[in-house]
């Protein structure tokens, strides 16, 4: 909207000092005509603000023209800050409206902390794009026009209407009554209602959405933590599961429980290796985190799975067993 636009000119010439047209319009993702068109609004509002041409000119505010924010301790400010590189707010649809807060907050700091905490949050990353394997990990893309719509039915306690597509099926629209949303790993959920159902919808799958006139038929409070944690457990639980059991190296234990839904049950035998019955999500899943820790996991039952990985260990024996071809 413009005028979190024209808010958000004044603290970039607040916070960077002179700035060219070009500059600012690259900030803001407009185009440099509305930038333009914005300084003219500035100036007949009072805001002192002025031009500078030339090869170094541009855009300018008079010096002292800012307001205070008092109260605020270092640390404090500092989690401001941080906060504002958080990627929940991108899945949300909120991140232009984080990153304009952040920058009104450093605005309004008194000058000694707004330095000094600005300068401590440059030792800060959090959540960059990649781990340390060079894996990416940024989140989903969700379009605004989608979160907006769910975000407002959330907040406003009103119905809602997703067009969904789940896996391997056709889109299909749906009412649901929205419950609250919660990010996780840098994927987004809508917790909601359908009827007397609790349902979960990746928003990534979204592909519209449109808030109703109807009030949501939900309780007035909500305890997300618990209702996510309910449907974890649903989920681990409930479905087409896969039970394995397995002979595990102890030194694998961690690891190879951190990529099943549950261990349901497990002890040591007469060697010292462990063995545990272990639920992943699928077939799939539970030949693929199997594969990963061979040789220090191997699968006792079921016998399938067992084919399926000395199978896959063949084809790798006969393909490293040949002379190399390259080079």
């Amino acid at each position: 909207m413009r005028a979190d636009r024209l808010v958000s000119l004044v603290l970039l010439l607040r916070q960077r000092g002179r700035m060219t047209a070009e500059a600012l319009a690259r900030e803001l993702e407009v185009s440099t005509r509305t930038v333009l068109r914005d300084m003219e609004a500035l100036s007949a509002a009072g805001v002192p603000v002025y031009a500078e041409r030339g090869r170094h000119g541009g855009f300018a505010l008079l010096p002292g023209f800012r307001t205070a924010l008092t109260g605020l301790t270092h640390d404090e400010a500092l989690a401001l800050l941080v906060a504002g590189s958080r990627r929940g707010a991108q899945l949300f649809g909120l991140g232009s409206a984080l990153a304009s807060a952040v920058l009104k907050v450093v605005d309004a700091l008194p000058e000694g902390l707004r330095e000094t905490a600005a300068g401590a949050a440059q030792r800060l990353l959090v959540d960059p794009e990649t781990d340390l394997l060079a894996r990416p990990v940024a989140p989903e893309e969700v379009p605004d026009a989608v979160t907006a719509q769910v975000r407002r039915a959330v907040f406003g306690g009103h119905r809602l209407r997703i067009h969904c597509a789940a896996v391997n099926q056709p889109p299909k629209w749906r009412t649901v009554d929205p419950i609250g949303l919660v990010t996780v790993k840098d994927q987004g959920y809508l917790l909601a209602r359908r009827g007397a159902e609790d349902r979960t919808y990746r928003l990534s799958r979204l592909l519209a959405a449109e808030q109703l006139d109807e009030p949501a038929r939900r309780s007035d409070s909500v305890d997300l933590g618990r209702a996510w944690r309910e449907r974890e457990v649903r989920f681990r639980t409930g479905g087409d599961t896969t039970e394995v059991l397995v002979r595990v190296d102890p030194a694998r234990r961690v690891r190879l429980a951190a990529t099943a839904l549950a261990v349901r049950d497990e002890g040591a035998d007469a060697e010292g290796r462990l063995r545990m019955t272990v639920v992943f999500q699928d077939a799939r899943h539970a030949e693929w985190a199997l594969w990963e820790h061979a040789p220090g996991a191997e699968v006792l039952e079921p016998e399938w799975l067992r084919e399926r990985l000395g199978e896959r260990a063949r084809r790798v024996a006969v393909l490293y067993g040949q002379p190399g071809k390259g080079g």
